[in-house]
């Protein structure tokens, strides 16, 4: 982890996206004085579960896994998060501890804002506090259906919702089909509940089948409405 130089908050072309669009001018000079960026190299902790939350984390460039320690001792994907994306909030409004931790996998820009002047604009901002929760609620519903689907079902519709998922969190590099994320076998067979084994047997059969290819640890969609079907998701 390394300082750096901060954008902006109403500079920032992640600002637009994310709950921060509800501030005005002052709001963000205040969290602008207060906020701190460092650039977490990947595979870096950016906050760990059980800690007492300082403040919130918004992304300005990069991507984060949430992460949560299973009863046997594995890790656990709860979810990804993209440029945009704010990290902590709910422990950090609540006053609980994480209830996990957050990793980069890719070299990110990561803005603190601490946990006094976050809460200090929601407590003055209407707007702010009703996307705060539009925001919680979107996640939550999304979390409640990626888990119906990830724990049920055969594992090769898993492993086919759980691309599916990436493709809609990431989207596509710049050849409309290679998903934008670099993923390890073992964190697919995380989100799929499988084995790094059978996930790993699983993308070579679908590879086979031409729905995609496999790039070193990028993943190519060849068929996506191919995919789409493999995943009951129709």
């Amino acid at each position: 982890m390394s300082n750096s130089s901060h954008t902006q908050c109403q500079n920032c072309h992640q600002r637009t996206k994310n709950i921060f669009c509800a501030l005005n001018g002052d709001e963000l000079n205040r969290i602008d004085q207060s906020k701190r960026c460092q650039v977490f190299e990947k595979g870096e902790l950016i906050f760990s579960e059980a800690d007492e939350p300082k403040g919130i984390y918004c992304i300005e460039k990069g991507k984060a896994k949430l992460v949560q320690l299973g009863p046997d001792g594995k890790d656990q994907i709860l979810h990804f998060a993209n440029e945009g994306d704010v990290m902590g909030y709910r422990a950090t409004l609540s006053g609980d501890l994480f209830s996990c931790s957050a990793v980069a996998i890719e070299k990110s820009k990561i803005c603190f804002i601490p946990k006094d002047i976050f809460i200090s604009a929601v407590g003055n901002n209407s707007k702010l506090a009703l996307k705060i929760i539009h925001l919680f609620s979107e996640e939550l519903k999304k979390i409640e259906s990626n888990l119906t689907k990830i724990t049920q079902g055969p594992v090769k519709e898993r492993i086919a919702q759980s691309l599916l998922l990436l493709k809609n969190k990431y989207g596509f590099d710049s050849d409309q089909a290679t998903i934008n994320i670099t993923i390890k076998r073992e964190e697919l067979a995380n989100m799929a509940g499988t084995t790094r084994e059978t996930a790993t047997r699983i993308l070579y059969s679908f590879q086979e089948e031409k729905l995609i290819q496999l790039i070193g640890k990028k993943i190519k969609i060849v068929d996506l409405k191919g995919l789409i079907e493999v995943s009951k998701e129709v």
